[in-house]
């Protein structure tokens, strides 16, 4: 086979955000499903995961059927609980979805963060200038089409 002939290779953020969706299969709110990757900037190791639904032990369903108040964790907060690297540690995030308010102020807590990848918008877009406002810059990435290669740096 000729590098003609090889279906081209796929980004790390590719791969990445990839991996946040299959992990959003695993998400038990019923509202929304929803993955994280947390890596290391030079995409070497996955630093943390998670996907939004009940805490640890609970039933895996939402507490309520309120929008917004289901009692479910959110997939940032969930990667950020499980992420253990320290605040130094450059980090990139990879979201199905565009953090909310709360989760990007967990992001920013969490340190090293440099830079959030998203792909679908969420039902408010706030967290985008309180993200900008601490130098934590925000992309939004095309869905990937099979075969086809993304560039996003």
């Amino acid at each position: 086979m000729t590098d003609n002939e090889r279906p081209p290779r796929p980004t790390f953020q590719q791969i990445y955000m990839e991996l946040a969706h299959a992990l959003a299969a695993r998400a038990t709110c019923k509202r929304l499903s929803v993955g994280t990757v947390i890596t290391s900037t030079d995409y070497r190791k996955v630093l943390a995961v998670g996907y939004n639904g009940n805490a640890t032990g609970l039933p895996n369903v939402c507490d309520r059927d309120e929008a917004g108040n289901c009692g479910c964790l959110h997939s940032e907060e969930n990667a950020v609980i499980n992420c253990d690297a320290p605040r130094s540690t450059e980090k990139h995030v990879f979201v199905t979805h565009l953090p909310c308010v709360a989760c990007a102020k967990r992001l920013i807590n969490l340190g090293g963060v440099r830079r959030i990848y998203y792909q679908s918008n969420y039902r408010s877009s706030a967290s985008l200038e309180l993200l900008a406002s601490v130098g934590i810059e925000v992309m939004q990435m095309e869905p990937s089409v099979t075969g086809e290669k993304q560039k996003v740096d």
